[in-house]
């Protein structure tokens, strides 16, 4: 499979794609390392330091969490984590992934902690080369965040590797992020270029500057792909069509 020609035809800008069937491991790549601003990918590794901590008794399910106002920023849907609102850990990891929540990912960066966040999914997941190190914001100016280190780090390599253990079941929480992801409310890039039939329990993300989708594909024929396209297209409509246009030339392939 010729992904740098499929990657020239779509029109995206220094893309970062892996491809991997999971029934027997092949797997093709083009560029995966490639350092991009992960934008709301980051969410899904965030989310799994969330669900282990929570098998770890780290967390507690019926907890109730207070938005804090410091975590308030603006969102592409509206949410209900306003201000003050006490939110469950449930509405937390589903607004999260499905509706990339901004102010519940902030939440998350407080419960799960940086430093440790960063640890652990290095550690228990293998993301290599992810990195948790500044809250998200919907727009300018930037949330204050006084504990920033930098940017945030999540590269297509390491977001192909944890949908693998996500679709593998291989840590705790695994099958519940999936159902987060299968819930996904965005759906105008690589969903647009499917065959009817096809699933794709996925996540995008999007900013001025960076464009991606990935997730777990699982054909109207039965075979289960981890699928990752990271690019450095700026976010448009044009840009989402570009998206669909790579899937559809890439699906003949799979």
């Amino acid at each position: 499979m010729e992904l740098a020609d499929l990657a020239r035809q779509s029109g995206l800008e220094r893309p970062s794609i892996v491809v991997e069937r999971l029934s027997d491991g092949r797997h093709w790549t083009h560029v995966p390392a490639r350092t991009l601003y992960p934008a709301s990918m980051i969410k899904v590794p965030l989310v799994a330091a969330a669900l282990i901590d929570l098998a770890e008794d780290r967390l507690e399910e019926h907890a109730r969490v207070r938005v804090g106002v410091a975590n308030v920023t603006a969102n592409d849907l509206d949410s209900p984590l306003v201000a003050g609102y006490e939110a469950s850990l449930e509405e937390l990891f589903a607004l999260t992934i499905s509706r990339s929540d901004n102010v519940g990912t902030n939440q998350l960066f407080d419960l799960v902690g940086r430093e440790r966040g960063t640890r652990l999914v290095r550690e228990r997941l293998g993301l290599r080369d992810t990195s948790f190190r500044r809250k998200l914001s919907g727009g300018h100016p930037l949330l204050v965040d006084p504990q920033q280190t930098g940017r945030n780090a999540h590269p297509a390599v390491d977001a192909a590797t944890l949908f693998r253990a996500i679709a593998q079941r291989s840590f705790a929480g695994a099958e519940r992020l999936h159902g987060y992801l299968e819930q996904q409310e965005w759906n105008a890039k690589l969903t647009a270029g499917l065959r009817p039939g096809d699933r794709f329990a996925h996540k995008t993300g999007d900013t001025d500057e960076v464009s991606h989708d990935g997730g777990i594909l699982t054909t109207v024929e039965g075979e289960r792909y981890v699928l990752v396209v990271y690019s450095a297209s700026t976010s448009s409509e044009a840009t989402d069509a570009r998206f669909a246009e790579l899937m559809r030339r890439l699906r003949p392939r799979l």
